[in-house]
């Protein structure tokens, strides 16, 4: 991708990605993840996703129950699994995370982190009805929400992207969004 080796940024929470570079069967990430709240649940349909904590600790809710994993443990989440995590320590944590097959999930992370900068999420970070109108269609290989479920996200798409789409509203931001030129997020142990 284009992106490997740039950061984004998601103002929200303050977290921060870069995208390194991969023979692209895999996305793998470099997150440094503040103290925050979670992310909202979902699922990734096809992909399976895994987080090798470097520094700190992160807990991950997985199909409901909580796990903690800390520096230098790894968690895999297979496919179709509702999941998200957080970090609820007093530093920041940072991990390697992983989706495989990558299939288009740094553009998902790209528009999703230009979503959050427009103010198009709520305050737990869940897109407008009208930004998920138009990210529906793009992303549901990637990413899906558990709530509301799939069925319905998709007909309140149908029905409302030709209106989000009048409003100026977007299903991806291809520009370098909230891009820096830091040094490396973390080093490898």
């Amino acid at each position: 991708m284009t992106g490997v080796g740039v950061e984004i940024l998601n103002p929200r929470t303050g977290q921060r990605m870069r995208f390194r570079p991969t023979d692209g069967s895999v996305l793998q990430i470099e997150t440094a993840n503040p103290p925050g709240p979670a992310e909202p649940e979902h699922v990734h349909p096809y992909q399976e996703s895994s987080a090798t904590v470097l520094s700190g600790v992160l807990h991950f809710s997985v199909r409901g129950q909580i796990q903690v994993v800390r520096a230098g443990e790894r968690i895999v989440i297979p496919p179709n699994t509702p999941h998200n995590f957080w970090n609820e320590g007093s530093e920041e944590a940072r991990a390697i995370q992983e989706v495989r097959p990558a299939l288009r999930t740094e553009a998902f992370f790209r528009t999703y982190f230009g979503a959050v900068r427009d103010g198009k999420v709520n305050a737990d970070g869940v897109p407008s009805l009208l930004q998920m109108a138009v990210m529906i269609p793009e992303f549901s290989d990637e990413i899906r929400l558990t709530r509301p479920p799939f069925p319905v996200l998709r007909l309140l798409a149908l029905l409302l992207s030709p209106i989000a789409r009048l409003r100026g509203y977007r299903p991806t931001y291809p520009e370098h969004i909230g891009n820096t030129e830091a040094s490396r997020l973390v080093t490898e142990p």
